[in-house]
C-alpha cells in the first residue's frame, strides 16, 4: 500500500487482522517447501476415494519437474495447462514453478481459433492436457509453436470412477510427446535443479477479456500470489488440517489462486471433483469435511437444486464465498434458509490476482438502501481502494466512480502489450473499469460497469467476439451482442441480428452455429432476429438500447 494511515475499514476486519500482512517466503516453491516440512505427512490432495500426502506431492512434481527439465523447459518458458479440476493441475503448478517456468492457463471449454489465440500470444513451448482433449488440441495448434503435448487421465489418483463424473469415460491413447504418469514413474526419485527465483518471476498467464480487443495475458507473480494467498487464508481463517474444495475451475484466476494456490501452501486439504457436478459437490462437502470453497452464482444455485441436499452435508463448512459477481440478496437468504450456511461476497479480477474486496467471515454483508444490492465487501489487507472520477482523482464518500486498486496484489501488466498495460493500470494503479460506491465504513457496492462485458457465471464474454462469429454466417447483415440479468448464471448472452436482403434465417439455427463455434458460456441462448439495429448518428449500434429492450419472457 502506498499510504501509512490505516484505512477506517481496518476496525471491521477479522479479529487481529491489521491492514498491512507481511510474504515472508521468497517464491511459491519456498513456501511449499515450508509446508511440505511443516507436515509432510498431512493429506495435501483429495480426489474422491483417493489421497496424495504433501510429501508425495512434492515427490511427483519434482519427478515430473525433472522430466520436463530434461526436455529443455526452463526459467521463463511459457508451457500450456489444458485440463480440469483434477489433481494433475497441482502437480503440474508445482512442477512448471519448481523450474521458474511460466503456467499458461487454458480453458477446456475453448476451441479452435479461441485457443489458438492464446496459444500464439503466449508463445506456449508445450501443453500438459486432459488426453481426452488431445486429438482437437493436436489440431488446433498445428503450425505453432507447440513443441509437444503431454497428456494425463482425469481417471488417475482415484478408484472409484463415479459415473456421474467419468460415466464411460475411458483413459484416451497416450499422446506420442509422453504421458504424465509414465513420465513421473521413469523420473521418480529426481528432483530439478531449480533456479533462482524472485517475487516479480512470472508464475502463472492468465488471460482475460479487455474493454477495447482481444483477450490479454495478466502476468500474475510469485510476488501477487503469495500476497493474495496470505491474506486470504488470514480473513478466511485457514487453520492447518482444513479442507478446501476447488469448485471454481483452475484455469480461471479465483480457482488458481484461492482454490489452489492457498489451499496448497497453507497445510490443508485441496479436494478435487474433476468436472463441477452438483451432486457430487454436495457429497464431497460431507465426504471430505470440506471447511472452505468459493465458487460463482451459478454453482450455488446448482447446489441449491440437488435434491436430498441438506444442511447435514455442509455442516462442516466455516466459509462459503462467491465471486465473479455480487449475489442477489435473495439467493443469499434462500441458500441459508434451506442449508444453514451465509454465502460471503469476495471480489477480485484477473488483473488483482483473484481476491482483493471480500466480506469478513460470520458477517452479513450490508445492502445499499438505493440499489437493493449487496455489498461486495471490505478492502482486504495489503490493498488500497478508492473511488475516483475519470481524471482518476478521488472522490468523497458516497460518491458513484470508478473504482481504482493498488497494492502489491496488482500484476505488473499484460504479456507484451505495453499499450494496454498504460491504459490500465497507469502508474501501477489498477482502473478496474466498475462504477462503484464506498460508504463511510469502507464497505464497497458496485453499481454498474463501464466495460460492455457481460458475466456469464463469473466468466467474462466480450460482446465483440460473439458478434465477430455471427458475422461469419452468410445470412447476417448486422449483429449486436448484450448481456441480460439472469438469475442462475447472473448474466445470460442475448444478440440481436438483422439479415441481408432476400436472406431468411431461424433463430434456432443462429444458435446452434455460434455453439459450434464458441465456448458453452459464450454463445447467444437467444437470438432476436429484428429489422434494423438501433444506430447514432454516426452509425455506430447502440447496445445499450438493445439492453434495455424487454424480452417477451419480461412481460
Amino acid at each position: 500500500m502506498t499510504s501509512s494511515v490505516t484505512p477506517q475499514w481496518v476496525s471491521s476486519y477479522p479479529p487481529g487482522l491489521s491492514a498491512h500482512l507481511a510474504v515472508d517466503a521468497t517464491s511459491l516453491v519456498d513456501a511449499w517447501r515450508r509446508r511440505v516440512a511443516a507436515a509432510p505427512d498431512r493429506s495435501a490432495i483429495a480426489y474422491f476415494d483417493g489421497t496424495v500426502s504433501a510429501r508425495r506431492l512434492d515427490g511427483l512434481s519434482d519427478a515430473f519437474a525433472a522430466a520436463l527439465q530434461d526436455r529443455g523447459v526452463t526459467h521463463g518458458d511459457r508451457i500450456g495447462i489444458l485440463m480440469q479440476n483434477v489433481p494433475q493441475y497441482a502437480i503440474s503448478f508445482l512442477a512448471l514453478w519448481k523450474l521458474g517456468a511460466i503456467a499458461v492457463l487454458l480453458n477446456p471449454m475453448y476451441q479452435g481459433r479461441e485457443l489458438r489465440h492464446l496459444v500464439d500470444d503466449s508463445g506456449v513451448r508445450g501443453i500438459i492436457a486432459d488426453d481426452q482433449l488431445h486429438p482437437a488440441t493436436v489440431e488446433t495448434v498445428e503450425g505453432s509453436r507447440v513443441e509437444w503435448i503431454v497428456t494425463t487421465s482425469g481417471l488417475e489418483y482415484q478408484t472409484r470412477g463415479d459415473p456421474r463424473v467419468f460415466g464411460a469415460h475411458a483413459a484416451a491413447q497416450p499422446s506420442p510427446d509422453g504421458d504424465m504418469a509414465q513420465l513421473i514413474h521413469e523420473y521418480e526419485g529426481r528432483r530439478p535443479t531449480e533456479p533462482g527465483l524472485a517475487l516479480d518471476d512470472i508464475a502463472l498467464l492468465t488471460y482475460t477479456s479487455g474493454t477495447t480487443g482481444p483477450p490479454k495475458g495478466a502476468m500474475n507473480t510469485h510476488g501477487n500470489i503469495l500476497t493474495v494467498a496470505t491474506t486470504t487464508a488470514a480473513w478466511m481463517g485457514v487453520e492447518p488440517g482444513d479442507s478446501h474444495l476447488a469448485v471454481a475451475p483452475l484455469f480461471h484466476i479465483t480457482g488458481a489462486v484461492i482454490g489452489a494456490a492457498t489451499p496448497l501452501l497453507h497445510d490443508t486439504t485441496l479436494v478435487f471433483v474433476n468436472r463441477t457436478d452438483p451432486a457430487v459437490v454436495v457429497d464431497a462437502f460431507a465426504e471430505h469435511r470440506v471447511t472452505c470453497t468459493t465458487g460463482s452464482i451459478t454453482v450455488f444455485n446448482a447446489l441449491h437444486r440437488v435434491e436430498g441436499a441438506g444442511a447435514e452435508h455442509f455442516a462442516s463448512a466455516r466459509t462459503l464465498y462467491s465471486g465473479g459477481a455480487p449475489i442477489p440478496p435473495a439467493t443469499v437468504e434462500q441458500f441459508r434458509e434451506r442449508f444453514g450456511k451465509y454465502i460471503h461476497n469476495i471480489y477480485g479480477m484477473t488483473e488483482t490476482t483473484s481476491a482483493v474486496i471480500a466480506v469478513p467471515p460470520g458477517v452479513d454483508a450490508p445492502v445499499d438502501e438505493a440499489s437493493g444490492s449487496l455489498s461486495i465487501g471490505l478492502p482486504m489487507p495489503n490493498l488500497e481502494a478508492r473511488i475516483v472520477d475519470p481524471a482518476g482523482t478521488p472522490l468523497p464518500t458516497g460518491h458513484q466512480g470508478e473504482l481504482e486498486l493498488a497494492g502489491p496484489q496488482i500484476v505488473p501488466g499484460y504479456w507484451h502489450n505495453p499499450q494496454a498495460t498504460a491504459g490500465t493500470m497507469p502508474e501501477g494503479r489498477l482502473r478496474t473499469g466498475d462504477v462503484a460506491v464506498m460508504d463511510e465504513d469502507g464497505w464497497v457496492y458496485i453499481v454498474d460497469r463501464l466495460k460492455d462485458q457481460i458475466n456469464v457465471s463469473g466468466y467474462k464474454v466480450w460482446p465483440r467476439e460473439v458478434e465477430d462469429v455471427l458475422y461469419e454466417h452468410p445470412a447476417v447483415y448486422e449483429a449486436a451482442v448484450v448481456g441480460r440479468p439472469d438469475p442462475y448464471r447472473g448474466e445470460t448472452v442475448v444478440a440481436y441480428v438483422s439479415v441481408k436482403g432476400g436472406e431468411t434465417v431461424a433463430e434456432e439455427d443462429l444458435i446452434e452455429f455460434t455453439k459450434q463455434r464458441l465456448a458453452a458460456y459464450k454463445y447467444p441462448r437467444t437470438i432476436n432476429v429484428i429489422d434494423e439495429l438501433p444506430k447514432t448518428q454516426t452509425g455506430k449500434i447502440r447496445r445499450r438500447v438493445l439492453r434495455d429492450t424487454p424480452q417477451e419472457d419480461d412481460t
